[in-house]
């Protein structure tokens, strides 16, 4: 990436704002801060970024339809601010498209490490779809996947995947039968697997069930291994 990274920040708390930009710019980022929903999507719509870091509660429009939204017409890579316990709010965001989500209070060294992960991320994927390394495509049964284009279809029809969802169906269907820890997915896609919880992939697993699965508690392409982690089909399935 030539120029400095651009983020999005939105928080509607004007000493998180302040917290969270001051290592940011000091990393080299250009930041970019929305104080709510609307402003959030006025400012996106205004201009071209790179990650949006985005809190849960906020007035007006919350961070989860921003997220829905956003990710309707974006592939921009999502961290979402929760503070809140409760585990819907965390599989609700995931499951809207969200990449990666940090509960409050996180330390400034978990918030880097997120942020320059997701960042990591976005690079990989913009210059795997520039050069065109991954030419490559795989077909079992009726699942189709085409990893130069990103795409994904499956009984004929595409199937809108998320960055992470894709990754985490890549990495399995290129080693059918191998089992995969929750630990080496979350290794796989985010460069590490600290601070994040593991269930964070069983998350995008039922989501990915959900749309390439005919029933989702039986499937034909992603199996659980019990105590275990996750594998895709075997020739011998």
């Amino acid at each position: 990436m030539d120029r400095a990274a651009r983020i999005l920040l939105v928080d509607d708390e004007q000493p998180i704002q302040t917290l969270l930009s001051f290592p940011l710019q000091k990393d080299g980022y250009e930041v970019v801060q929305a104080s709510d929903g609307r402003e959030a999507l006025a400012r996106f719509d205004d201009g071209l970024y790179d990650l949006v870091v985005l809190d849960v509660m906020m007035p007006r429009i919350d961070g989860l339809e921003v997220c829905r939204r956003l990710r309707a017409k974006s592939t921009v890579p999502i961290i979402m601010l929760t503070a809140r316990a409760e585990e819907v709010d965390k599989v609700v965001g995931l499951e809207l498209g969200a990449d990666d989500y940090i509960t409050k209070p996180f330390s400034l060294r978990e918030f880097r490490s997120r942020v320059k992960a997701a960042l990591r991320r976005s690079t990989w994927s913009a210059r795997t779809r520039t050069n065109g390394d991954e030419t490559e495509s795989l077909e079992v049964g009726e699942l189709r996947i085409d990893f130069a284009k990103r795409t994904v279809k499956v009984r004929g029809g595409d199937v809108p995947a998320t960055y992470v969802e894709f990754e985490i169906l890549k990495a399995l269907a290129c080693n059918p039968g191998r089992v995969f820890t929750r630990e080496m997915l979350l290794t796989r896609i985010w460069g590490d697997s600290a601070f994040r919880d593991p269930r964070t992939i069983d998350v995008h697993i039922r989501h990915l069930r959900e749309k390439l699965e005919q029933d989702a508690k039986d499937p034909e392409y992603l199996f659980t291994v019990r105590g275990v982690g996750y594998r895709f089909r075997d020739t011998d399935d």
